[in-house]
Parts: C-alpha cells; sequence; structure tokens
C-alpha cells in the first residue's frame, strides 16, 4: 500500500475538430460551438481516458492527439495509485466497457466527469458535459444522429485491462 499523500488531478482537453467546429458550427448549427470535446483525466503520470475499447491510459500527452488544447487543474487527491487502479478496473469491467459507449450518452466526457468527482468531488466544466445535448437540440444534430451514434472516438493508448 502507497503512503498517504497529495496527488495533483488534471483535465486535458482536445478539440477533435481542430477549431473546425467554431467555424462551422454557426451555418451547420445555427449556433456557435466552440469544439467537439475529448477529454481525459491526468492523475499518477498516466492520462486515463474512455474509447470504443473501453479506458485507457498513456503517458500524458502522448496520444495521437498531441498535447490538449487546454488543461484544467482540479486540484488534488489523496486516493493512491493502488486504489485508483482498483476502482478505474471495476468501471472497466461494469460502467465503461468498451461496448458500453456511446458517443452522445457514454463517453470519453462522461468518463472523465465520473472519476474527477471520484478523486476531487468536482466536475468538468459543463460546457464540455452540455454539448452533446446543445447538438442534438438542432435540427441538423438529430438529423445526423443516426451517423454520429456510430462514430467511436479512439485516440490511441493502452487499454487498462491489457484487452482491446
Amino acid at each position: 500500500m502507497e503512503q498517504t499523500g497529495c496527488y495533483p488531478v488534471k483535465v486535458y482537453i482536445y478539440d477533435l475538430s481542430r477549431g473546425m467546429a467554431r467555424q462551422l458550427s454557426p451555418v451547420m448549427l445555427g449556433k456557435q460551438v466552440d469544439g467537439i470535446w475529448h477529454t481525459a483525466i491526468v492523475v499518477h503520470g498516466k492520462e486515463f481516458f474512455f474509447v470504443g475499447e473501453g479506458i485507457n491510459n498513456c503517458a500524458p500527452g502522448d496520444t495521437p492527439l498531441g498535447e490538449p488544447d487546454s488543461v484544467v487543474d482540479l486540484g488534488s487527491t489523496e486516493v493512491p495509485a493502488d486504489i485508483f487502479m482498483d476502482y478505474l478496473t471495476s468501471l472497466a469491467e461494469s460502467t465503461y466497457r468498451g461496448d458500453k459507449y456511446n458517443l452522445f450518452e457514454h463517453n470519453c466526457n462522461s468518463f472523465t466527469n465520473e472519476v474527477a468527482q471520484f478523486l476531487t468531488g468536482k466536475k468538468i466544466p459543463s460546457y464540455i458535459t452540455d454539448l452533446p445535448s446543445e447538438v442534438l437540440s438542432t435540427p441538423f444534430g438529430q438529423a445526423l444522429r443516426p451517423l454520429l451514434d456510430s462514430i467511436v472516438i479512439n485516440p490511441g493508448g493502452n487499454n487498462i485491462t491489457g484487452q482491446r
């Protein structure tokens, strides 16, 4: 068992559209959307995220997405790495198995938000968690939903359960 301590917790935020959402959303959606967000939680020297394969991890900023567009400091946690990994393993075997992934309702941002609350009691920014309902509230979002429901985001990394 590790010694008790405080471990920094950060949220890495990536814009999957690389700025295109900001430019095209007013025309396509009739409202401004600043990005298509992918998030990850960074703690204990690793970046953890949920994708269509389940919960993955890598060195911070080491996905094909490169460096994050922004970083939110959530403070620190007293949850040691071994307990955190046990927690993630239980999530990976239940709530966050790869087959549970859904782009709009159960995605990387849902995972990051839940894990952030477990570690720090804080949520990730609402502009991220509110984005799916914002997009789906538009006629264009509703028309695209069948296509978008089939999309699985996978920025790489290693699956924490060793499965692919």
